[in-house]
């Protein structure tokens, strides 16, 4: 795995919206933006994007396995994903780079969505319409999970608790959901997010000769250089005050 550092004339914007997370939340804002102010007859031919299972397997509209994840059903809905992918993505496509994070995204978002069209033909609920990006969100929390197990992350933005927990709660909610009543949320498209996103990571790894404790350790020594450039930063600051000091 290649292992990307901006240097240090990268500009602030760009170092916490790296392309392709910037990319990602501007179309999903435009998107939501053209939905919800752009009037009734567009928000209506909008709906085409929509996953409709019935209309995935009968019509063949595959585009809709990639296109769900832009609309959004609520500024709640798009708020806590968009919210997500920037806390989630950003180390992932500073670590991978740009067309691997893009690549990973869409994977999870659209094996979701064939998890999604599984079950919902399996049950006979082929009727259904599925929006939002959490599947792809899923994949993401899977892959900090296993990259950063011990990086301390906001639960719910909210609640400090480690990446590997966090996930394994993430998980276990969604199984629990799925297997309830219907509440309204695509728990399955969920889970389909984290097993798609499991089964590139460990055939991407497999494949590359990748060793995630190597991946885990350079991570771990970029945090100390950090640390050790924030301490030099500090020391200089502490001679300045000393030398400004009066002496009796």
């Amino acid at each position: 795995m290649r292992y990307t550092r901006y240097p240090p004339s990268r500009s602030w914007f760009y170092s916490y919206f790296p392309a392709g997370v910037k990319w990602l939340l501007i179309v999903n804002l435009a998107m939501f933006l053209l939905k919800n102010l752009g009037g009734a007859s567009l928000s209506a031919e909008l709906n085409v994007l929509a996953l409709a299972p019935r209309a995935v397997v009968e019509n063949f509209a595959l585009w809709q396995l990639a296109t769900y994840m832009f609309l959004h059903g609520g500024i709640g809905h798009l708020l806590f994903n968009m919210l997500s992918l920037w806390m989630f993505g950003t180390p992932l496509e500073r670590d991978w780079g740009t067309r691997r994070f893009i690549k990973y995204y869409f994977v999870c978002g659209i094996g979701a969505a064939i998890c999604d069209v599984a079950v919902n033909t399996a049950l006979g609920t082929m009727y259904t319409r599925t929006i939002g990006a959490s599947g792809a969100i899923y994949g993401l929390l899977l892959a900090f999970g296993v990259l950063y197990p011990n990086q301390t992350v906001l639960m719910n933005f909210l609640f400090p608790i480690r990446a590997k927990y966090l996930v394994l709660i993430y998980g276990a909610i969604a199984l629990y959901s799925s297997l309830g009543q219907n509440t309204g949320v695509s728990n399955i498209a969920h889970l389909g997010g984290m097993l798609f996103g499991y089964a590139y990571l460990k055939v991407r790894f497999r494949t590359a000769g990748f060793d995630l404790r190597r991946i885990r350790g350079a991570y771990n020594e970029w945090r100390l250089e950090r640390a050790k450039r924030k301490f030099q930063v500090y020391m200089r600051k502490q001679q300045g005050r000393d030398r400004d000091r009066w002496v009796n």
